[in-house]
C-alpha cells in the first residue's frame, strides 16, 4: 500500500494487523472514500452548543474496552473546538468519564423511549454521536456479535437518534461489526455480505473501522487536519486510560478478560493506530 504518509485515514482505520477480518472493508465501497472527513466537516459546520455522545457495549457483566476510549478523546476534541460534550450511557460505565473531566448522563437499563428522547429537550444538542453502541435490529432485539441477546442489559438509545434525525439534528455513528447504532443505512449490504442481522438505526454520517475506537480516533484526526488544532491524544494517554478501564472492571470484548486490550488485538495496538494517524500528517 506504500508508506504510512501515502495512506488515508480510512486506510489506517480498516487495517487488520493480520487478525481475521470481520468484513468492514466490504462496506467501504458503499460509503464515500473520505467518510471520516465528511463527518468531520459536518461536525465543524454545526452551531456550537451541546453534543451528546453514547457508548458502552455490554459484555460479561460490564462494558467492553472498545467505545469508551474513542468516546472520551472525541469528546475532549470537540470540547476544544467549542462544543460542550456529555456522554450518555448506562450504569456499566459509571466513573469512566467523570474523572477525565467529561460530563455524563447516566440512564437506567429499562429507561423508556420517552425519557431517552426527553434528553433532546433538556440539552437541545447540535449533534449526536454513537461510538460502539448496540442498536436495535429488525427483530426488535439487541444482539452481540455472538448473536446473544443483551437487551436486558442495554439502555435503548435508538429513539434518541431516530427523533434527533426527525428534528434535523446532525447524527454520526461509529461501528465495527454492523450491530451498532448508525449501521442501519448499510443494513442491506451487511445482511448480504456479513450474514448477520444488523442494527436498523440510521445516521447522517456512518463511520466504519476495524475497531470502533479507531473510528473515533480517525474522526479526531480528520478534525485536526481541517482545523490545525492538536486534537489526537498521544499514545501514552491511550495506554493510561485503557489501564484505568481494566482496573475499573472493563473487559476486552473478544477475550472477556480485564486487560488493557481491545477486541482481542495485542496490547499497544491502539497506541500504534494513534501513531499512524499522527504520522499521516507528515
Amino acid at each position: 500500500m506504500g508508506s504510512v504518509t501515502e495512506r488515508t485515514i480510512e486506510d489506517i482505520l480498516l487495517q487488520g494487523f493480520g487478525k481475521p477480518s470481520r468484513g468492514m472493508e466490504l462496506l467501504r465501497p458503499h460509503l464515500p472514500p473520505d467518510y471520516c472527513r465528511k463527518a468531520a466537516v459536518a461536525l465543524l459546520a454545526a452551531e456550537r452548543g451541546n453534543v451528546l455522545l453514547t457508548t458502552g457495549f455490554y459484555v460479561a457483566g460490564t462494558a467492553e474496552t472498545d467505545g469508551p476510549p474513542g468516546t472520551l478523546f472525541l469528546a475532549k476534541a470537540l470540547n476544544r473546538l467549542g462544543f460542550c460534550c456529555t456522554v450518555v450511557t448506562d450504569e456499566y460505565c459509571r466513573g469512566w468519564f467523570e474523572k477525565e473531566g467529561v460530563a455524563v448522563e447516566s440512564l437506567l437499563r429499562d429507561a423508556d423511549a420517552l425519557s431517552v428522547v426527553s434528553l433532546l429537550d433538556r440539552y437541545r444538542p447540535k449533534a449526536l454521536v454513537a461510538i460502539e453502541r448496540c442498536g436495535i435490529n429488525a427483530q426488535g432485539n439487541y444482539a452481540n456479535m455472538r448473536g446473544e441477546s443483551i437487551a436486558a442489559h442495554t439502555a435503548k438509545m435508538d429513539p434518541l437518534f431516530d427523533e434527533g434525525r426527525r428534528r434535523g439534528i446532525l447524527t454520526v455513528g461509529i461501528g465495527d461489526g454492523g450491530n451498532e447504532i448508525g449501521m442501519g443505512g448499510l443494513r442491506g449490504v451487511i445482511e448480504s455480505e456479513l450474514s448477520l442481522s444488523p442494527c436498523v438505526t440510521e445516521v447522517d454520517f456512518p463511520v466504519i473501522a476495524t475497531v470502533s475506537n479507531w473510528g473515533a480516533y480517525g474522526l479526531c484526526a480528520a478534525l485536526q487536519r481541517i482545523t490545525g488544532e492538536r486534537l489526537l491524544p498521544c499514545p501514552e494517554e491511550i495506554r493510561f486510560y485503557l489501564a484505568s478501564l481494566a482496573a475499573m472492571g472493563s473487559v476486552d470484548g473478544v477475550t472477556r478478560q480485564h486487560t488493557p486490550t481491545v477486541d482481542g488485538f495485542p496490547e499497544g495496538t491502539e497506541e500504534t493506530i494513534i501513531r499512524e494517524l499522527s504520522e499521516s500528517f507528515l
